[in-house]
C-alpha cells in the first residue's frame, strides 16, 4: 500500500515551508510521524506530492531520514501537468488545489493509496483503520478518516474543513467550508459574508482519504470540467478540491466512501501560534512511549 502526502502548499498563512519545520522534541518533522504511523500500520511505499523546485531540499530533509524504512518516491504538482488542450491562467501563482495535486501523482502509484496532508497530525488509528479497509478495497470501494470538528480548530485564525453527512457508515455529502472558526458564539464558518453556526461535533474530512487507482480516471474527468466550466469564471482564486470530486462520484453512484470513525485525535500547524501546542504534545507523547526518541534510527 501506498501513502501519497500532499505537501506541495505554499505554507503562506503559516509563515514559512512548514512541511519541514523540527517542531518534535528530537528535531522530527510532523510529515515524520506521519510516515511513522503509516509504516507501523503497514503501509510500504511514500509518495510525496511537492513542487519540484523544492525536490532537493525534501530529498536531503525528509527523503533522507525515511528512505531506509520505506520506499519513497516523488512526484510534482506543475503548472505543465494538466490534460491535453488545458493550459495555466496567465499571472496566477496559486496551486489548483488538491484534487490536481492528487491527479499528479498517477505515474507513481499502482496499488490502493491513502492521502494525507503534510501538515496535519491524524494519530496512528486513522493510519491502521485506513490500513484494514485498503488491503481489501476493490474498484469503487473508497474510506475516509472522519474526525470531531471541535477536535480539529484552532484558535490562532480560520480553517478550511469538509463537513460530512452519512447514512450508516456511508459517505452521502461532504461540503468544502474554506473559512471556519472559533467564535465567541462557537465554532461557525463564514460564505458571502455571513456567519451560519456549526455543531461541534459535526464530523469532518481532514484530507484522509483511501483510494483504489481507479480514482485517477475520475480525477482526470472531474479535472477537465473544471479547468473548462469553473477556473475561467475565477482564473486567479478557482480550485478543484479532492472533496468536490469524491462528493460528485457519490452522487453518480460511481463511488462508495466507508466513513472510519477513528479514536485517535488530529493536531495541525496551520499558524505559526499553533507551534507551541503541537510541540507540547510531541514531546508528550514522547515521554509517554508512545513514540520513540528518535523516530527513524
Amino acid at each position: 500500500m501506498t501513502l501519497v502526502i500532499m505537501a506541495a502548499g505554499m505554507g503562506s498563512r503559516y509563515g514559512g515551508l512548514k512541511q519541514i519545520d523540527p517542531i518534535g522534541p528530537h528535531g522530527e518533522f510532523i510529515i515524520d510521524y506521519s510516515i511513522y504511523d503509516a509504516v507501523q500500520a503497514g503501509f510500504d511505499k511514500v509518495v510525496f506530492i511537492i513542487k519540484e523546485e523544492n525536490l532537493e531540499l525534501f530529498r536531503e530533509t525528509v527523503g533522507k531520514r525515511v528512505e531506509n524504512k520505506v520506499k519513497v518516491e516523488y512526484a510534482f504538482q506543475s503548472v505543465s501537468d494538466l490534460p491535453e488542450g488545458f493550459s495555466f491562467p496567465e499571472g496566477r501563482t496559486k496551486p489548483l488545489g488538491t484534487g490536481h495535486a492528487v491527479w499528479c501523482a498517477r505515474k507513481a502509484v499502482e496499488d490502493n493509496f491513502a492521502v494525507i496532508n503534510s501538515d496535519d497530525f491524524y494519530g496512528r488509528d486513522a493510519f491502521v483503520q485506513v490500513a484494514k479497509f485498503l488491503r481489501n478495497a476493490e474498484r469503487g470501494n473508497f474510506c475516509m478518516a472522519g474526525y470531531i470538528l471541535k477536535n480539529t480548530v484552532t484558535e490562532n485564525g480560520y480553517v478550511s474543513r469538509g463537513v460530512c453527512l452519512t447514512e450508516g457508515d456511508k459517505l452521502t455529502q461532504v461540503v468544502e467550508r474554506t473559512h471556519i472558526e472559533q467564535t465567541e458564539d462557537g465554532i461557525a464558518y463564514l460564505e458571502k459574508n455571513v456567519w451560519t453556526a456549526l455543531p461541534e461535533y459535526s464530523l469532518v474530512s481532514m484530507n484522509c482519504w483511501g483510494f483504489t487507482p481507479t480514482i485517477f480516471d475520475s480525477l482526470e474527468k472531474g479535472l477537465k470540467k473544471f479547468l473548462q466550466d469553473e477556473l475561467p469564471q475565477n482564473p486567479e482564486k478557482a480550485e478543484f478540491f479532492l472533496p468536490f470530486l469524491v462528493q460528485d462520484e457519490i452522487d453518480a453512484g460511481n463511488c462508495t466512501v466507508d466513513v472510519l470513525e477513528t479514536t485517535a485525535k488530529w493536531y495541525g500547524v496551520t499558524y505559526a501560534a499553533d507551534r507551541p501546542v503541537m510541540a507540547d504534545f510531541l514531546k508528550q507523547a514522547t515521554e509517554e512511549g508512545i513514540y520513540p526518541s528518535g523516530l527513524f534510527e
